[in-house]
């Protein structure tokens, strides 16, 4: 056998496109280097788009700022948040990769505890690789990792596992907590490092961060819609929760899978938790009718796609959620137009 060379060829390299919201310029990359250059980065400009944002030099990118969008989706760009992290999911709708990894720009390169850097997009790709195992609960974690396996007693005719869609990843240093636990906890830090990777069950929501997450594009991408946040509207701070909520019902649906644990990436600043109260205000009475709606929601067996699925999931949305607030009878609008927007730009291959 030939010795492996030292530097390895990264795995997926024109099959993944690392999508970055951003409203300043991207001196982040710089420690990221070693792992992202040798991807295409998709860049989406939030706020104003005469600013300049600076990308470090030897990076392959393109950047949409909301002229781009509004230019390339016209009428349809109303589905795209402004001044708010949720408009990345433009940069999902224009890839043409099958792959996604979705990171923030406060996001830098964390180390294990045996002191070396955590190559997060790897294991994120590692995740997506392998199988996940959503109907029956292995106790020792991923089973497909190296030095793991299935346990005594899990059903032979499961071990073959599902596609995974999902992979979510973790932080070190800043938590992402909700305003109220921030303001009870400011100075808490995650210091726990869990050398774990897990399957969530089937019927079972979780919260969905973006900072650090990859998706399968051609698995679940018309899923990723951020939904309405920000600029004009009354809520924020729920644009990955809403994502993973949709995500998670139709995963389940299809019979796909999600994985949440590694890898950790070092969250470098906590956002200010007086500003988040008034973003997530709303959102922190309301969940309590949108997870049981989540809960509670069947799609019909005729729901075969992933398109299907989510139009399906708008009208109910419109007819549940749609009482509580105006708002959800324009996001449930805003999700029917996102889906269009993604077939127009996503022509169906053969």
């Amino acid at each position: 056998m030939a010795e492996a060379s030292h530097k390895p060829v990264p795995l997926l390299k024109d099959e993944l496109d690392i999508v970055i919201p951003t409203i300043r310029n991207l001196d982040f990359l710089e420690m990221w280097r070693p792992f992202f250059q040798p991807y295409h980065l998709i860049i989406v400009q939030d706020g104003d788009p005469s600013k300049v944002i600076k990308v470090p030099e030897g990076f392959d990118y393109e950047l949409y700022n909301r002229n781009d969008i509004n230019r390339i989706l016209g009428p349809k760009a109303s589905c795209i948040s402004f001044k708010d992290s949720a408009c990345r999911c433009f940069g999902y709708m224009v890839s043409k990769k099958k792959y996604i990894y979705t990171i923030d720009d406060d996001c830098f390169v964390a180390k294990d505890p045996s002191g070396h850097d955590i190559n997060a997009l790897e294991q994120h790709i590692k995740n997506l690789l392998s199988s996940s195992t959503p109907y029956f609960f292995n106790t020792l974690y991923d089973p497909y990792r190296e030095g793991a396996d299935f346990v005594r007693g899990y059903p032979f005719s499961l071990r073959e596992g599902v596609p995974t869609a999902v992979s979510h990843g973790l932080w070190l240093n800043i938590p992402d907590y909700d305003a109220p636990t921030q303001l009870v906890k400011p100075r808490e830090r995650n210091t726990r490092y869990v050398d774990a990777v897990l399957t969530i069950p089937k019927g079972t929501l979780f919260p969905m961060c973006g900072m650090n997450l990859a998706f399968d594009r051609e698995l679940i991408g018309p899923a990723m819609y951020f939904g309405l946040m920000g600029d004009g509207q009354p809520i924020g701070r729920y644009d990955d929760m809403w994502a993973g909520w949709c995500v998670k019902v139709i995963t389940d649906h299809l019979g796909l899978g999600v994985k949440t644990g590694l890898p950790y990436i070092w969250h470098s600043k906590a956002s200010n938790p007086f500003v988040n109260l008034k973003k997530e205000y709303k959102g922190i009475f309301w969940q309590e009718d949108i997870i049981p709606f989540f809960q509670n929601v069947t799609l019909p067996k005729d729901c075969t796609s992933v398109q299907k699925c989510y139009i399906e999931l708008s009208k109910q949305v419109k007819e549940k959620l749609g009482p509580i607030d105006p708002y959800f009878t324009k996001l449930a609008d805003a999700m029917v137009t996102w889906i269009e927007a993604w077939d127009e730009l996503n022509t169906p291959s053969e």
